[in-house]
């Protein structure tokens, strides 16, 4: 019992030193540590949190930091580092959509859209399709672009059973350059979601880079999940049911391009991070540009050829 009050002495005198110096700025506050002997007799425990007038920070768990994703990933993030970017997100999750969704919103949702475009039949015995209606979507599914386009042509064939336009819509309609300039603005500098998106650019008379399209008609892991053909040319009406548990163009009055724009986007975000992965590795390399390449030394236009000849007469 002797050396017990003793040892309590001893470790309050040295409390209340410690606590003196962390005052004074001397000695960094204690961190506790979870191998440190507990403090014997409820005097000593009370010194922990007072002495000599000055309060000591308490023993508590340190939470584990943790891991934080980088949230500033560059929008002309090459492939590789997107599928960088996407595995860590991978790893750390479980591979749901959840998971998912929160990868893309990392990465910089802004820079999805996903198109659909409906047409109709000009020309000869309505044979040649050109655009009478365009819509865009953003990544969340939300409409930001939805018009009707008068065609270049006469309308022969409305296609009113696949496109659900009709002459109605053509009083609405606006003309087709107007249209093509406005929905190319929304696409510049976009990675374009769509399905057989082919025939949307074709329509639009435009070509998107191929890095930044994605067309979920071409991708083989949605036509794995859904337990079909891999070969095989697969809807978007299909996929929607198998994958999606959903219904579209249903009935006879047409298709929705804001409806199957939705979907492919649903369909995009499904298998995004295994997609952009896959994607990385099959996309070749990208030339480094002339402005950020580092070997590109400025020195080289004092070269005489890129002089103007009256100034190489000049003696200067």
């Amino acid at each position: 019992q002797g050396r017990s009050k003793k040892k309590s002495r001893k470790h309050q005198r040295f409390m209340e030193r410690r606590a003196l110096l962390e005052q004074k700025g001397l000695l960094s506050p204690r961190r506790c540590l979870g191998s440190q002997a507990p403090v014997a007799g409820p005097e000593a425990r009370s010194m922990l949190t007072k002495v000599g007038g000055t309060t000591a920070p308490r023993c508590k768990k340190v939470p584990k930091p943790k891991q934080v994703i980088s949230q500033s990933l560059s929008p002309s993030a090459s492939p590789d580092s997107i599928a960088r970017h996407h595995s860590v997100l991978l790893s750390q999750g479980n591979g749901s959509s959840k998971g998912v969704r929160t990868c893309s919103t990392l990465l910089c949702p802004g820079k999805y859209v996903a198109i659909d475009c409906e047409m109709v039949g000009t020309g000869p015995q309505g044979r040649l399709s050109e655009l009478a209606r365009c819509s865009v979507v953003n990544y969340e599914g939300d409409v930001i672009y939805d018009k009707y386009v008068q065609p270049k042509l006469p309308v022969v064939d409305y296609r009113t059973r696949w496109s659900g336009i009709t002459k109605q819509h053509m009083k609405s309609a606006i003309p087709f350059k107007a249209a093509q300039a406005e929905i190319l603005k929304i696409l510049k500098d976009k990675i374009v979601v769509g399905h057989a998106i082919h025939n949307d650019f074709q329509a639009l008379k435009y070509f998107h880079p191929k890095d930044k399209t994605r067309d979920t008609s071409q991708i083989p892991t949605l036509k794995q999940r859904a337990g079909l053909p891999v070969r095989a040319s697969v809807s978007l009406k299909s996929l929607a049911r198998h994958l999606l548990q959903k219904k579209i163009q249903v009935g006879c009055k047409g298709h929705s391009s804001v409806e199957d724009a939705q979907t492919a986007m649903e369909l995009y975000r499904l298998v995004e991070v295994q997609w952009e992965t896959e994607l990385a590795h099959s996309l070749p390399p990208r030339s480094p540009s002339p402005i950020t390449d580092p070997t590109t030394d400025n020195s080289q236009y004092m070269d005489d050829r890129y002089w103007p000849t009256d100034l190489m007469a000049s003696p200067l």
